[in-house]
């Protein structure tokens, strides 16, 4: 049992043992007053101001520690992904200026910088965009988004990012005409990005994911991407897109991240009048995320 499930299990317990007492307290005074109907009324008034009081303090206090939590988990996962890439780029440069190296091998050292520079680039980009959406911006600049043809950049983009195979990512246009949706092209990008690299990093070793775009209905358009990789636990489904919030499951403690990157998803869906859900059988297997927007005319 970990130190915030022993201190939620105190507090909770605590408020157990002051209901009961204060029950006790009530019943005894119900006996001796039983005859006298004005204490009655006010002592049965007051015991149940007192058990809201204690149940209401009981679940803040409980939701504070849960939240105190979160906060150490965000900044621990974030002080990572901070320090790694720095790290790695701190002793690639060293290693240039300590020692004479052949061109192809610098030139390999300043690949991984780059890719370091990325993904600290990256990191930077999502705190700083959860801070946005979570003041719920509204969409001002609206301009008609295909969405195809925005997925099929997002899916290049993957390929490269992640050194990707081109069989690893597979897109699927299912519709005759363009999937058009009104919105902000970029804030739309960062959604499909966001869960191509989700999709990515939770495949394991063998990655195959496939993004579909489809029009489920004719004033709906859908992106869907699939992974075949860890799944999650299907009690989790609701709670991975509340900020700060990992899937708990066997495996996954090697795989790093910030918690921010599925909230900024819901948020950017909701501000474009839409949403996104997710659907997995379990642990092992797979996830398939489905972002909905609504389809205008083309």
């Amino acid at each position: 049992m970990t130190r915030r499930q022993k201190a939620i299990a105190f507090f909770v317990g605590l408020c157990v043992l002051l209901v009961g007492a204060a029950i006790t307290l009530n019943i005894s005074w119900i006996v001796m007053n039983a005859r006298q109907s004005t204490p009655l009324v006010l002592g049965i008034i007051t015991f149940a101001l007192i058990i809201a009081g204690l149940i209401v303090y009981t679940v803040f206090l409980v939701l504070e520690i849960k939240r105190n939590e979160d906060h150490d988990t965000f900044i621990n996962a974030v002080t990572h992904e901070l320090k790694t890439p720095i790290a790695s780029m701190r002793l690639y440069l060293q290693t240039l200026q300590s020692r004479e190296v052949d061109d192809e091998r610098r030139r390999q050292f300043y690949d991984i910088m780059l890719a370091d520079a990325d993904r600290l680039h990256r990191t930077v980009e999502q705190v700083l965009k959860a801070g946005a959406v979570a003041q719920k911006p509204k969409i001002v600049a609206r301009t008609p988004v295909d969405m195809a043809a925005l997925s099929g950049e997002c899916v290049r983009l993957a390929h490269v990012r992640h050194h990707l195979p081109e069989h690893a990512v597979a897109l699927e246009a299912h519709a005759g005409s363009p999937l058009i949706v009104s919105g902000d092209a970029e804030e739309l990008r960062t959604v499909i990005t966001n869960l191509l690299d989700n999709a990515v990093k939770y495949s394991g070793e063998q990655v195959r994911v496939t993004v579909s775009v489809a029009a489920p209905s004719p004033d709906t358009v859908w992106v869907r991407v699939q992974d075949r990789g860890v799944g999650i636990p299907r009690k989790q489904l609701k709670r991975i897109f509340n900020r700060f919030y990992r899937v708990q499951a066997r495996g996954l403690k090697q795989i790093k991240g910030t918690g921010l990157g599925l909230y900024i998803v819901r948020a950017i869906a909701r501000a474009h009048g839409g949403r996104v859900f997710a659907q997995s059988e379990g642990e092992g297997r797979g996830a398939t995320f489905t972002l909905e927007l609504p389809r205008v005319a083309s």
